[in-house]
């Protein structure tokens, strides 16, 4: 009987896990650039030599927001939150810019602890990896949660 139940705890575990590994999210920041079309309405990516994605003025250039502390592009009109959210410490990194594009202003209500906390943005990307993937390809480092300042 004992060995019955370890062959089915082995078959149950290796099953797991072949389906974990066969459904598993791959990140792709080639895939990101073609995501990001539905973004581009209102943000473009522009360095100070070049128009790299020309987009629309709604939101601010995310060249660079990897990295970049929330609400602080300069000459961009933020929302009293997501200052308050930079202020209080908020740094873009892949892994928050991800949970910020599936619900912006969950991610702010959460983050700032304050049900009243609004966002400008609108627009929920649910599977936002990939575009989070190529925003930090333009990004002086490809920075993961807690790292950068």
């Amino acid at each position: 009987m004992k060995a019955i139940l370890t062959t089915a705890a082995i078959l149950t575990l290796s099953g797991a896990a072949a389906f974990a590994e066969s459904h598993a999210v791959m990140v792709d920041a080639e895939a990101g650039e073609g995501d990001f079309r539905k973004c581009k309405s209102c943000h473009a990516i522009s360095s100070a030599d070049e128009d790299i994605v020309k987009g629309g003025r709604t939101g601010p250039n995310l060249y660079g927001v990897i990295g970049r502390t929330a609400g602080s592009y300069e000459d961009f009109n933020y929302g009293d939150d997501i200052v308050a959210a930079g202020e209080a410490g908020l740094v873009w990194d892949t892994t928050n810019m991800v949970e910020y594009l599936a619900d912006p202003k969950a991610f702010l209500q959460a983050y700032l602890e304050d049900d009243g906390a609004k966002s400008k943005m609108t627009f929920k990307l649910k599977d936002g990896e990939d575009v989070a993937a190529y925003l930090a390809t333009f990004s002086e480092g490809e920075m993961e949660e807690g790292e950068g300042s």
